[in-house]
């Protein structure tokens, strides 16, 4: 890894806390680059800054050039985003424009509804796969219940001593993999179905304050 490159793992459904921990992070010098898997930070120079984020995706490249276009022309730089990954991250450079990206409160909500859309969306679309991984044995949900199950090899339940413990720790590596990929798509729509309901909280909450 380069000296100023920097990465953070981190998580948020509420952009509002993601964008003060982004400012947070631009005054103690780490500047965002990228959010592919976390967050790539450049480490420069303490920055006191305005971040901000929008949610929206785009089906044509001459939408998403005139949207960032758009906001250039208002005194915002952007950081991260490209036309499909939904994430848009923004920063203030124009001091005589206003903190806030958004027109009014209501613009301000859609972000948390188009987030929380794109999340069930994502839920019900593994569920197919899901049901037909159970149906073609590809996944077997007995071993939630006995884990035992994830081990393949012959007898190696009815060993004792040094060849059971031989056995066991070779193919636990295998058992463990065996499981991720088994409770890789459940949780999938777990986590989408939770950041979804959670958006939609946010939508409505700031729906409310709005009124």
């Amino acid at each position: 890894m380069e000296a100023n490159k920097v990465y953070k793992f981190n998580f948020f459904v509420d952009f509002e806390k993601e964008e003060k921990w982004l400012e947070e992070m631009a005054s103690k010098g780490y500047h965002l680059k990228s959010t592919s898997f976390g967050y790539r930070f450049e480490k420069g120079h303490p920055e006191v800054t305005t971040i901000k984020k929008d949610f929206r995706k785009f089906k044509k490249q001459e939408d998403f050039l005139d949207y960032r276009t758009l906001f250039e022309d208002s005194g915002w730089k952007q950081l991260v985003g490209t036309k499909s990954s939904g994430d848009q991250y923004f920063k203030k450079i124009d001091d005589s424009v206003s903190d806030e990206i958004f027109s009014d409160n209501t613009s301000k909500a859609a972000r948390y509804k188009r987030y929380s859309n794109m999340s069930f969306e994502l839920a019900f679309a593994f569920l197919p796969i899901l049901v037909a991984f159970y149906v073609t044995d590809i996944i077997d949900f007995n071993v939630f219940v006995n884990p035992k199950e994830l081990y393949l090899t012959p007898g190696l339940w009815d060993k004792t001593g040094s060849a059971f413990w031989s056995a066991f720790l070779f193919e636990t590596p295998f058992a463990l993999m065996r499981g991720f990929i088994w409770l890789f798509i459940p949780l999938m729509i777990v986590f989408y179905l939770i950041f979804g309901y959670q958006s939609n909280q946010l939508y409505l909450k700031s729906k409310v304050s709005e009124k």
